[in-house]
């Protein structure tokens, strides 16, 4: 297998951050990471090039981790509840995804991207929930959700009535014959 070394330009989760060298195959370097701009090739011109903006990295770094921190604090003190029907097992019929905890951060003025929303499956069952937001590298909050359920199979005061009288002569007949 031919590998290549290149040099990051951003940070990615599964290679890693910004200014370091990995070696990685060389079809995911020439087909994804360089067309994205997201590395380049780790020659010597291109190394100097990053050692000199590093200082500007590092500034920038510190200054997004502050942001993020921050905004860790406020949201450590939100809490998020959402209302689902549920069935009579107490299973939601719907579920509580990272994209609906994405728009009711967005109600609350929190521009968040749902995938920075660490959900490993959608909410399925009533109660409470830590669901980590990464949102800085290095900076991961515990959001407390709540699911509550409203019961599904509620009938209004006519059709629990109705259900309760024999609906025709017959069936009160049949109904009189059983008993």
């Amino acid at each position: 297998m031919a590998h290549t070394n290149v040099l990051l330009r951003e940070d990615i989760d599964s290679l890693g951050a910004r200014g370091e060298i990995v070696r990685v195959r060389a079809g995911y370097a020439r087909n994804y990471l360089l067309p994205r701009k997201l590395a380049v090739e780790a020659t010597a011109s291109n190394v100097k090039q990053i050692e000199q903006e590093r200082a500007a990295l590092l500034k920038k770094e510190a200054k997004e981790r502050e942001t993020a921190e921050g905004q860790a604090e406020q949201l450590g003190k939100l809490a998020l509840s959402f209302t689902r029907r549920v069935g009579e097992q107490g299973h939601l019929y719907g579920s509580v995804t990272s994209m609906d905890i994405a728009e009711a951060l967005k109600e609350r003025g929190y521009e968040i991207d749902r995938r920075r929303i660490n959900l490993r499956e959608p909410l399925k069952e009533t109660g409470e929930f830590a669901v980590p937001v990464r949102l800085h590298r290095e900076v991961i909050v515990q959001l407390p959700v709540t699911v509550a359920g409203e019961a599904a199979g509620q009938e209004t005061s006519m059709e629990a009535s109705a259900a309760t009288e024999p609906e025709t002569a017959t069936e009160a007949a049949q109904g009189a014959e059983a008993e």
